[in-house]
């Protein structure tokens, strides 16, 4: 008997590294041939409203810390804060690191596994079963050896299975940052939304100090007869009814200041309110426009699904070499004894060596319609895909056309607010000279209360869909920089 060779296993790896891999090789989908995102070749480069020039670069990609645009250290702090102790964040995080480590465990199966046995018992045979006839003997048994098993990869299974793992683990990595990108989006739009609504609880509570001034000069005016009474009657309605809106503005406040709480991970009764002025937000000018077919290597979402694709491709190759022959190489040596001292002697000796082939000769539809299945989910993952994408470009497209929107609302919003409160001034001005009654007065009130509130909500929402055209371009997670926290 020739003595092991060790280029025996040299010979089989080759064999395992130079063996087809059955199934479809994965091929990334193609970007869309487009040139843009809306039925325009291109938005506007210039959007001007109230004293702002917003400007779409194209080709620029989003900064990684892009909240920090809006000049906001409450903003800055908040989202350091979320992206710190958010749960879902870190279950995110943990899903990644648990696919990562099984990626790493898929990847033993390319090594030899070695195996040490050891076991001690004691025996009582039994001649009856062996055909022979008196009583049985009483020994011990000591056994200590090893075994060595190589699986030769013929037909590319394994490495089928450890690119679907590969690829999975890429998929958790992208839906971990998407988690990261959506967090920043969210906290950020929560510090929008509760300036906005401070904002417009201080011009509703300002306008009410006007009023009620109001009130003391119409009731002044009644007393001294030059008023009707109905006049008082009118204000206090109007006062009352303004009066009635600060209860769910101050809702809002508390209900974004308890999200802002919840999405640092920490409990309603243990935050602390976040006061941001919304006229200290900056507006950012130089807004980001990757070309379409950068941009789909740079969406999280996208990356994402496409990775399943991928596992799902793989899937395929796995189904596939299942149904062909599996080869291995296996080696064992050890010995037994009846007593430890003599354990390594000559005479327990025992080997084994040679190669293994399991066959699946008969397997009723099992294997056939498996690989049939994979191929199904294939399909399914490549439909996903193009949904996804489909869904992305809506995104940008109603993004960018927002963003024209609000340059128009703002801007109309921001006269109409200039011109009712010059209105205002000059009636009550009139009012006091006796030249109008007081019914046009308290209608200015009503028009300039009304344009003030548009115009911070339409601040608001500029500010808001920038932080949407941020978060569709990608987030600048795709920048080798911008790394997830782990």
């Amino acid at each position: 008997m020739k003595s092991f060779d060790p280029h025996l296993w040299v010979a089989a790896a080759v064999v395992a590294v130079s063996g087809c891999a059955v199934g479809p090789d994965f091929i990334r989908p193609k970007p869309p041939v487009t040139a843009g995102y809306t039925v325009e070749p291109s938005p506007p480069p210039l959007i001007s409203a109230d004293g702002v020039t917003q400007r779409f670069i194209p080709g620029r990609k989003v900064v990684p810390e892009w909240w920090t645009v809006f000049g906001s250290v409450e903003i800055n702090d908040a989202v350091r804060r979320a992206l710190e102790h958010n749960p879902s964040l870190q279950s995110a995080q943990a899903s990644l690191r648990q696919s990562q480590d099984t990626m790493r465990a898929g990847y033993g199966i390319f090594y030899p596994q070695i195996q040490v046995d050891a076991a001690a018992s004691r025996q009582r045979t039994g001649l009856s079963k062996q055909g022979s006839t008196g009583s049985g003997r009483i020994f011990n048994l000591f056994t200590l050896g090893g075994t060595i098993s190589y699986a030769l990869d013929v037909f590319g299974g394994n490495r089928r299975n450890v690119e679907g793992l590969q690829a999975s683990s890429d998929a958790r990595q992208h839906t971990t940052r998407a988690a990261y990108l959506s967090l920043s989006a969210n906290v950020v739009n929560a510090c929008i939304a509760g300036a906005a609504y401070s904002a417009e609880e201080r011009a509703t509570e300002a306008l009410l100090v006007l009023q009620r001034e109001q009130l003391e000069a119409v009731e002044a005016s009644v007393r001294s007869g030059t008023a009707p009474y109905s006049d008082v009657l009118v204000v206090r309605s109007l006062i009352s009814g303004n009066q009635a809106l600060l209860a769910p503005l101050r809702q809002r406040i508390n209900q974004t200041h308890h999200l802002l709480t919840m999405l640092e991970g920490r409990l309603p009764a243990e935050g602390r309110p976040v006061e941001i002025e919304l006229s200290s937000l900056i507006v950012p000018t130089d807004l980001p426009l990757s070309f379409p077919s950068e941009w789909v290597r740079q969406r999280p979402d996208i990356l994402a699904v496409e990775a399943e694709a991928q596992a799902a491709s793989a899937r395929i190759g796995v189904a596939t070499a299942a149904m062909f022959p599996s080869f291995s190489l296996g080696a064992g040596y050890g010995t037994s004894s009846s007593s430890t001292g003599s354990l390594f002697g000559a005479g327990g000796n025992f080997w084994n060596f040679g190669p293994a082939v399991t066959v699946p000769v008969f397997q009723g539809t099992s294997l056939w319609f498996g690989r049939r299945a994979a191929q199904d989910a294939f399909q399914q993952a490549m439909a996903t895909y193009q949904q996804t994408v489909n869904e992305a470009f809506l995104q940008v497209a109603d993004t960018l056309t927002a963003l024209q929107h609000d340059a128009e609302g703002l801007a109309a919003q921001s006269e109409s607010t200039r011109v009712s409160g010059e209105a205002l001034e000059l009636l009550q001005a009139n009012y006091r000279a006796g030249l109008v009654p007081f019914i046009s007065v308290l209608a200015a009130d009503v028009q300039f209360h009304q344009a003030t509130l548009g115009y911070l909500e339409a601040v608001a929402q500029r500010h808001q869909d920038t932080v949407a055209l941020f978060t569709a371009m990608g987030g600048g997670l795709e920048s080798p920089e911008a790394s997830v926290p782990r």
